[in-house]
């Protein structure tokens, strides 16, 4: 698939700065992810359905985010899907003739949450990327961000881990490292195809277990992988 990389207005390219359309930002994850990305250099669109709340959460966030809907947030490098489980498939459909040739990174992670604590929820399509890709033939659907908690995005304390990313499309998640690993301290890895993305999504359930298990903002490190050898593949 063709991906438009650096046709958005102000882009710099691959390997520079990017735009990146954060859609349904102004939630914590959304407003945690511009916020790292902004202060990497970035040019950030904070998306949403309601544009005087974006407008309001970007002037918060500072370091030139701009506040703007949903879809004029998707003229972008790189587009962030920052929405609830529930909102996911409506947000996606209504977004689609915006999110043509796109590369679309879905973060979004199908979970439930009972008196016996979260789990994964069962997706027809396999996961929330999966059907992120069924939704959006036109764009290259990649999963990232799962593991990287709101919290730890909006503190003020420097992140370390790393980021596992999940595609098909070999130019859209080299990309998608390469975001990742500009943001000090997160290191993007190639984890497999789109097919993948079921067990990293369910995993969410499991760090946040252990978050509330034991008080912290955990997170995945990949032991073996010399930091210089996932950031280019």
């Amino acid at each position: 698939m063709d991906v438009r990389v650096g046709d958005a207005q102000t882009s710099d390219g691959p390997g520079g700065r990017l735009v990146v359309g954060v859609i349904g930002g102004t939630g914590p994850l959304g407003r945690g992810l511009a916020g790292r990305f902004a202060a990497a250099g970035h040019r950030v669109r904070l998306g949403s359905r309601d544009v005087a709340r974006a407008e309001s959460c970007a002037a918060t966030l500072g370091r030139g985010v701009v506040g703007t809907s949903n879809a004029a947030a998707c003229d972008a490098d790189l587009c962030v899907i920052a929405v609830p489980w529930s909102a996911h498939d409506e947000m996606l459909i209504g977004l689609a003739p915006w999110l043509q040739g796109r590369v679309v990174i879905d973060c979004v992670n199908p979970l439930g949450f009972d008196e016996r604590g979260p789990f994964a929820l069962c997706v027809e399509a396999g996961s929330a990327t999966e059907r992120a890709q069924e939704l959006l033939p036109d764009s290259a659907v990649v999963g990232a961000f799962h593991h990287v908690s709101a919290e730890s995005l909006l503190a003020d304390s420097a992140l370390q881990g790393d980021v596992l990313v999940v595609g098909d499309d070999r130019e859209a998640t080299g990309l998608v490292i390469a975001l990742i690993s500009s943001i000090a301290g997160l290191r993007g890895v190639f984890a497999g195809r789109l097919r993948n993305a079921g067990q990293v999504e369910a995993l969410t359930a499991n760090l946040i277990a252990i978050n509330r298990r034991y008080g912290v903002q955990s997170g995945i490190q990949v032991a073996g992988l010399p930091r210089g050898d996932a950031r280019d593949q």
